[in-house]
C-alpha cells in the first residue's frame, strides 16, 4: 500500500550543541542543505520515529548557519545557550513539503518508493517496497516477498526502471538474489553489510520520510 504524501520531509539531524553560544551542529539529511539551511527558513521538529513533527514543539527559525564537516551549525532564534541547545540534540528537522524545490525530470523521493509493486525485467512479479535505507556505500530497498525480504541497491543497474505514478518499479536483480530471500534473513540491512549510522551522521529513522530521498530515479519514470 502506497503511503500518502506526506505535508513535510525530514531535512536534518540535531546530533548535538557546539560551543556556549546556543550554536547546533546539524547533519544534513537533504541532498539540497543550502535551501533548507539559510537564514529565516523556519523548520519543524520531531523524534526518531515521528512520520510527521510534532505540532506541540514551537517552530526553529534559522538566525545564522555555517558549513561544518558534513551537515551545518546553526543558531535558532530564541536558543541562548548551550543548555537551550542541548535540549534540542537528537530532534529531527523537517521543513514543509510545499516550501522545497520541486523535483528535476526524472527524480524521486524516497518515501514515494514505499508501497510500489516490484517485478523483474521480464515481467515476474517480486513484491512489494517495505522500505527504503540510506546507507553507505549503497542505498537499499527492502522488498517484501512471499517467502521473506530480499535487499536491493538502489542503483540503475539493478533497478533499472521507476514508475511512481504506475505504481511499480523493475529490478534486475543479480543471479541467486531472489532465491536468498526469507531463506538466510538477507531482509536485515546489517545482515547484507550495511554500515551502520553513527551518532553524528545517523540517517533516516526508518517510518520517517527524509528529503535526503530526491534522488535521480535509476530510469525514466514514464516507461
Amino acid at each position: 500500500m502506497v503511503r500518502p504524501e506526506p505535508t513535510h520531509l525530514v531535512v536534518g539531524y540535531i546530533a548535538k550543541a557546539h560551543g556556549t553560544q546556543g550554536e547546533v551542529y546539524v547533519h544534513a539529511l537533504t541532498d539540497h542543505p543550502e535551501e533548507s539551511f539559510s537564514p529565516g527558513v523556519v523548520l519543524l521538529s520531531g523524534g526518531e520515529h515521528d512520520p510527521e513533527p510534532d505540532w506541540d514543539r514551537p517552530p526553529l527559525r534559522i538566525v545564522e548557519v555555517r558549513p561544518f564537516r558534513d551537515g551545518v551549525l546553526a543558531l535558532f532564534g530564541g536558543i541562548r545557550d548551550r543548555n537551550d541547545a542541548e535540549a534540542l540534540c537528537g530532534l529531527y528537522l523537517h521543513r514543509a513539503l510545499d516550501d522545497l524545490e520541486p523535483l528535476a525530470e526524472g527524480e524521486v523521493f524516497y518515501h514515494q518508493l514505499v508501497g510500489l509493486r516490484v517485478r523483474t525485467t521480464t515481467g515476474a512479479e517480486v513484491g512489494e517496497v517495505a522500505e527504503v535505507y540510506e546507507l553507505s556505500p549503497s542505498d537499499l530497498i527492502e522488498v517484501r516477498t512471499p517467502t521473506g525480504s530480499v535487499l536491493f541497491p538502489f542503483n540503475r543497474t539493478v533497478v533499472p526502471h521507476v514508475d511512481v505514478e504506475g505504481g511499480w518499479l523493475e529490478v534486475d536483480p543479480p543471479e541467486g538474489l531472489l532465491e536468498l530471500g526469507g531463506a538466510t534473513g538477507v531482509g536485515d540491512p546489517e545482515a547484507a553489510g550495511a554500515q551502520a549510522a553513527t551518532e553524528d551522521a545517523p540517517g533516516r529513522a526508518p517510518g520517517t520520510m527524509s528529503e535526503d530521498a530526491s534522488r535521480e530515479a535509476p530510469g525514466d519514470p514514464t516507461a
